[in-house]
């Protein structure tokens, strides 16, 4: 019987890591989560699961800051995410400390990725069943950046992307309605996609914005009145859509 998928260090005959695909599978079955990239700004939403009645909401959150000008939201195992982040945040750290200067956003993707990735090469060990979306700022030159890794350890630079669960419906809206903006037409562009996915309302995203000033997320009331908002914007272009041709 042959036993690919038992081992993280063999390949099967055609070539697949069947425990990197199963990591894949955990990414699938996550909370959604989605980065657009502005001119001047980068909004990161997720899905949020409804708190217990007893639950402090305070104390989940599915979006970090890893340092003063980066910020990261994940989709998939969240006990596998604490760890990395924390990894995260000790190489942000480190690295003001060694250099003098803080990391780039694709010195600190890229690091994240390789840890990802040594983690489905070695022994003993499982590979991190999260992808990541890292959103920033970089120091030297001000421009706003968003990235995504997976469990492979693969990195690549978006505009706009989503991961976790139903990530394809809302890279489809996302490929269709993308435009570069500022401001709030970008934190309304983000919130719109994640609509796609989850029932609207503010209990069931959350959502932060990066800034050059740094990371800050939006109150409850901020993100029920921007869905309202495009709610009735919805409304008006379905109205539009059924009212009678005007006579010339």
């Amino acid at each position: 019987m042959a036993r690919y998928d038992r081992a993280i260090t063999v390949f099967s005959p055609d070539g697949h890591l069947f425990q990197v695909e199963y990591a894949l599978e955990a990414v699938r079955k996550g909370n959604a989560a989605v980065g657009v990239r502005g001119t001047d700004i980068v909004v990161l939403g997720v899905e949020k699961k409804s708190a217990a009645k007893l639950q402090d909401s305070r104390s989940v959150r599915k979006i970090v800051n890893l340092d003063d000008h980066i910020a990261l939201a994940c989709a998939g195992l969240k006990a596998d995410a604490r760890v990395l982040i924390n990894r995260a945040r000790i190489e942000c750290q480190s690295h003001r400390l060694t250099v003098e200067d803080p990391v780039t956003v694709e010195y600190i993707t890229r690091y994240i990725a390789g840890l990802q990735q040594k983690y489905t090469q070695s022994g003993g060990v499982r590979p991190f069943g999260l992808s990541t979306l890292i959103v920033g700022f970089d120091p030297y030159s001000g421009v706003p950046s968003l990235y995504q890794t997976d469990p492979s350890g693969t990195f690549s630079a978006w505009k706009a992307n989503a991961t976790g669960r139903n990530s394809n419906s809302i890279r489809e809206f996302l490929e269709k309605n993308y435009k570069e903006t500022s401001g709030q037409e970008t934190i309304k562009l983000a919130i719109c996609a994640l609509l796609e996915v989850v029932e609207s309302g503010g209990k069931n995203i959350e959502v932060a914005v990066m800034t050059k000033e740094g990371l800050r997320q939006l109150e409850e009331a901020e993100i029920d009145a921007i869905a309202a908002e495009i709610e009735a914007e919805k409304e008006a272009a379905e109205a539009a859509k059924k009212a009678p041709p005007k006579e010339k």
